[in-house]
């Protein structure tokens, strides 16, 4: 996953690590340990360093809490929750795929932050109602802080922040259009970026100062996810509604099994089909297998009137699609897989045709170009 370390499972949720977080890891025990030296000058090095390391690990458990919130509000909507991964700017959880309904999509939303104010609310009880002192009051009162920040935070209403999807499911509640929802809080979040970067930008240009710098990074996050979201949106919305079928190509490269191989060889030379690859149907129309020109080579030509396609074809080795499927599914199915194409077929396995990746390109450049007057 993009480089990322799987470490185990948190409640049957696969848990993964960026190497950007050893980082962050190490950062914030150096900065911690060294605050702690100088608050209580009593501590020794290494125990300012061991305790430095578990206020690290206990902030970075709040952000795993954070999103294990988000996780199981998910399941109980009969979500499946791909992953859990762990980054320099914090954590996510990978949905896999998107509520039903906008009051489903808030309290997915939502749940994180809540998670955090609860942290929040607990840690400042323990060190309010109990005899803590020292090292251990100063790591709770870090712990409630960045919980309480954690929350604020990802309430800005702004994608892909937990804010920005909570606005994202009220702009839906209003409009009765997820996808508004996902455009408006994606312009949202580009602008909150801007004002990040703007604010780590202008102490370095006119003061010299650094301070900021953390901003700059979270504004250029910002940023692309927020673009990116508004774009998946388009597409999401564009491609609403149809399904496999309505892409299949035209004159798909489909031949019988029946054919001897000389007769496939001449029909192909006949039409002058650019086609490489094609699918091979039985008497019912459904798919059994593929050939490609190449396997004529393994055989003698002086054989190829009486030897038949079924003789030489390949199982197929890709995924096939229902021609029901919606085309959403198939973008994301050809993403996944690395695909370019994929068998078409219906209920009862006959075959369609192909369906191109790029053929769905070029669907949405069309539904892209503005109609002529």
């Amino acid at each position: 996953m993009n480089g990322t370390i799987r470490v185990g499972n948190l409640f049957g949720i696969p848990f993964y690590i960026h190497p950007s977080w050893f980082l962050v890891l190490g950062l914030i025990t150096w900065s911690y340990s060294g605050g702690l030296s100088a608050q209580f000058p009593q501590l020794s090095g290494g125990l300012a360093l061991i305790l430095g390391l578990m206020t690290a690990l206990l902030l970075f458990a709040s952000v795993v809490a954070h999103e294990l919130g988000h996780s199981f509000v998910a399941m109980r909507q009969g979500i499946n929750v791909d992953s859990i991964t762990l980054f320099i700017f914090g954590g996510l959880a990978s949905l896999k795929q998107e509520s039903k309904t906008p009051a489903e999509a808030f309290w997915v939303a939502i749940a994180g932050p809540l998670v955090s104010l609860l942290l929040c609310g607990i840690v400042t009880v323990i060190g309010v109602t109990t005899p803590v002192s020292g090292p251990l009051a100063a790591i709770l009162g870090v712990l409630a802080s960045v919980n309480l920040a954690l929350a604020l935070f990802n309430l800005i209403p702004g994608l892909p922040l937990d804010g920005g999807n909570i606005l994202k499911a009220i702009v839906w509640k209003v409009t009765g259009n997820p996808y508004k929802g996902v455009t408006f809080a994606s312009r949202v979040g580009q602008i909150f970026g801007w004002i990040a970067i703007a604010s780590g930008i202008i102490p370095i240009l006119y003061f010299g100062s650094f301070a900021n710098i953390w901003n700059l990074l979270i504004g250029f996050f910002l940023l692309q996810n927020a673009g990116n979201a508004a774009q998946f949106a388009r597409v999401q919305e564009k491609l609403t509604g149809l399904t496999a079928a309505d892409v299949v190509t035209i004159d798909s490269p489909i031949t019988s099994a029946n054919l001897s191989l000389r007769q496939f060889a001449d029909e192909q030379i006949v039409q002058g089909q650019n086609w490489r690859r094609f699918l091979v149907t039985n008497n019912e129309g459904q798919l059994v297998g593929a050939i490609s020109l190449d396997d004529l080579r393994n055989v003698p030509t002086a054989l190829w009137t009486e030897t038949q396609i079924q003789q030489v074809m390949r199982p197929i080795q890709s995924t096939t699609i229902n021609s029901n499927q919606p085309l959403l599914e198939v973008v994301q199915l050809l993403e996944q897989q690395k695909l370019s194409t994929l068998p078409v077929i219906r209920d009862n396995g006959v075959l369609v045709g192909i369906l191109e990746k790029a053929a769905i390109i070029q669907l949405l450049q069309n539904r892209t170009q503005p109609n002529p007057a």
